[in-house]
């Protein structure tokens, strides 16, 4: 007995030290992925050991980690739909043994923490470290610096604990809820994770349809596309008279004093915009023919067929709801992985389930950069300051973490959600799953149809030369000015 007792003792720590030790490895990587993605945009500062360089490390590193924590949210999901397939398709596989309910549910509860630490401690502290100078009258330092942000950081979790305290009294007016104000460990921090993640889970809804019509735009961007009607030519020959126009013009312009300044700033910007232009039109001319007239039709095709599914999935979704209660994503209870599978098509559904995940949070982070409001958060390669990267790793965060709950509420998966991911007060209410829903649908229809409509229009007024002729008569358009600007361009 005593042996039976020390033989189950041992197991437990081998399995825990082993769960330890994956999900060190697992961040490890993320980690050094992260750095290498934030280093190729940071803008570059100078070599001297000076205070603010010290700073600027040290905020460094808190937004490795912190991106790193999203690309967790990010592969939760997925990894552990992939893991609950290989469980039920290899159930005595001794290799896939450390692929256990215990090791998927600890690294839900690993990120949920995580993405707490950074939201609400790392990245506050990073911001205020990098924007603060020490108290006056102090001696100037680390240790001032410090100082003034930690009190910053008492301030701002004072600030953020009265609003919750008066928003939880003012919904919430009985007796059990008010003795739960006082409870900071089972109450605050749950509910406040829960409204960070419905505020989540609403930019998502706002991003992702924008994204996914974007994303047509940007492969369109990237790819060649085919050459129709389109004589590419004679629209190189006419943008080399634009470029050597705006290159004679500026040659004159450099001679003259008082024309220098604004006006040859001017003048560079557009002749840097003819050039990039002409790059484009001679990569398409030099394209193969497989390139021009294949890929560019099948990516544009993948791209619909994946946004088409989504808003079928979330239509059908819509259906359960209506119909079935358990159709609600109020989040798993037990651990049981590798017992059921969640997909009805097994494993090819859930790839279906992974590539739609994927898909959504690339759409969702294009759509985040194209809205006008968070277009000052665009990172630009070397040329990124702290602050702004601290504003797109807290974007990143709070779009990732609630990356899990979307899929589960528009039903892009059945996966139970596991943790604390499943403690959100709003994922238990009918009427904000049904309106998420409904709206999810109703906005990425809209908007595929608007760019659809308008994609058309666009390539065949180009096809038939009519938008040159609009160009050209257009007195506000800028680009019209540019052209009317010498004989060779009118005509254009």
């Amino acid at each position: 007995m005593e042996e039976d007792d020390v033989t189950i003792r041992e197991q437990n720590f081998h399995s825990q030290v082993r769960e330890y030790i994956i999900c060190f490895l697992l961040f490890a990587v993320l980690y050094i992925v992260s750095y290498f993605i934030i280093t190729r945009y940071k803008r570059k500062s100078d070599d001297h050991e000076d205070e603010d360089a010290v700073v600027n490390r040290i905020s460094l590193y808190l937004c490795t980690f912190t991106l790193a924590v999203s690309g967790g949210a990010v592969f939760l999901l997925p990894f552990s739909i992939i893991s609950n397939e290989i469980l039920l398709s290899f159930p005595q596989n001794y290799y896939i043994q450390w692929l256990n309910g215990s090791l998927i549910h600890g690294l839900w509860n690993l990120v949920s923490l995580f993405s707490n630490l950074c939201l609400f401690v790392l990245m506050p502290f990073a911001y205020f470290f990098l924007e603060s100078e020490g108290f006056a009258g102090s001696k100037k330092g680390i240790k001032a610096r410090i100082l003034e942000t930690f009190v910053m950081l008492f301030l701002l979790a004072l600030l953020i604990l009265g609003i919750v305290w008066v928003a939880s009294a003012l919904i919430d007016n009985d007796a059990a809820s008010m003795e739960s104000l006082y409870d900071l460990w089972e109450f605050y921090l749950p509910y406040l994770y829960s409204c960070i993640s419905l505020m989540g889970g609403l930019l998502l809804l706002m991003c992702t349809p924008v994204g996914l019509s974007r994303m047509f735009t940007v492969m369109g961007q990237l790819l060649v596309k085919p050459t129709i009607l389109e004589d590419l030519d004679e629209q190189i020959y006419c943008i080399h008279l634009q470029e050597e126009t705006l290159q004679r013009r500026l040659n004159g312009s450099s001679t003259h004093a008082y024309t220098r300044g604004s006006f040859a700033h001017q003048l560079n910007k557009e002749l840097d915009n003819i050039r990039n232009q002409r790059n484009k039109l001679e990569r398409r001319k030099k394209a193969s023919g497989w390139e021009k007239n294949l890929l560019y039709p099948i990516v544009m095709l993948i791209l619909l067929t994946g946004t088409t599914i989504s808003v079928l999935l979330v239509a059908l979704n819509i259906l359960y709801l209506l119909v079935d209660e358990t159709a609600m994503p109020k989040g798993s209870t037990d651990r049981a992985i590798g017992n059921t599978s969640l997909s009805t098509f097994g494993v090819a559904q859930a790839v279906l389930e992974i590539v739609l995940i994927f898909y959504l949070m690339v759409s969702s982070v294009v759509g985040f950069y194209s809205l006008r409001v968070f277009e000052g958060l665009t990172p630009r390669k070397d040329d990124t300051t702290m602050t702004t990267i601290i504003g797109c790793c807290v974007s990143i965060l709070v779009l990732s973490s609630a990356l899990p709950v979307m899929s589960r509420t528009l039903g892009i998966t059945r996966f139970d959600l596991l943790g604390d991911f499943g403690r959100f007060n709003w994922l238990g209410n009918f009427y904000i799953v049904l309106s998420y829903n409904l709206l999810f649908a109703v906005v990425t229809t809209l908007c595929l149809v608007r760019k659809f409509t308008s994609a058309v229009r666009e390539e065949l007024l180009k096809a038939l030369g009519l938008d040159k002729l609009q160009l050209s008569n257009s007195p506000t358009d800028p680009e019209s000015g540019k052209l009317s600007a010498n004989g060779h361009q009118k005509t254009l």
